[in-house]
């Protein structure tokens, strides 16, 4: 993979990289890589950084083992910063959150329902329809999802394209808890696409 990087245009030879999600396109951190980090993280497969604190390359997850297993990279229109696309093994912020800037950032809105269906799962509020399909048990989560199925394709036949895209919703919504009944969130879905396309 041949990037030309202007690594010249900053004092101290580093450039900001960008590190993003593969599955969610999550912004999970901001690191900086020199030239050397750039050619290990090219020929390894992991993406290392310099680091500005130890003066020396680290590669992300030699310590914690949360490696950060390199998609693609691009350079942004002036040569001076990097986009690291990258599939995490685990935690990616020191904290131990997903993403460093999960302090202010409450994520995709895929990620917040699968958190609020967790939360439904797990307290069973009164009166949440998510704990009520919860409690019916996965038969009954299943059926919905079949249930919701039928009524989009009811919907693709006609012409109403707000009913179309409110029926594709609930499709959507009701696979979620089916996935969280087994154990599974859309993530590891994704991941099987990912294999798939390939």
């Amino acid at each position: 993979m041949e990037l030309k990087v202007d690594f010249a245009k900053y004092p101290d030879g580093l450039v900001p990289a960008i590190v993003q999600d593969d599955l969610d396109g999550r912004v999970l951190m901001l690191g900086y890589m020199n030239r050397d980090a750039l050619q290990r993280t090219l020929k390894t497969g992991r993406v290392t950084f310099f680091s500005r604190s130890r003066q020396q390359l680290w590669t992300k997850g030699e310590t914690s083992g949360n490696y950060l297993e390199l998609v693609s990279l691009a350079v942004d229109c002036d040569q001076d910063a990097l986009l690291v696309r990258v599939l995490p093994s685990g935690p990616v912020c020191h904290t131990g959150a997903e993403t460093c800037f999960s302090a202010t950032d409450e994520g995709p809105l895929l990620k917040r329902l699968e958190g609020t269906i967790a939360q439904r799962q797990n307290e069973r509020p009164e009166g949440s329809y998510v704990a009520s399909l919860f409690q019916k048990g996965r038969p009954k989560i299943a059926q919905k999802v079949g249930e919701e199925a039928v009524e989009l394709v009811i919907e693709a036949m006609r012409e109403e394209e707000q009913l179309f895209l409110e029926e594709a919703a609930d499709l959507v919504f009701h696979l979620l808890i089916l996935l969280k009944s087994r154990g599974y969130s859309a993530r590891d879905v994704f991941e099987v696409l990912k294999k798939r396309e390939k």
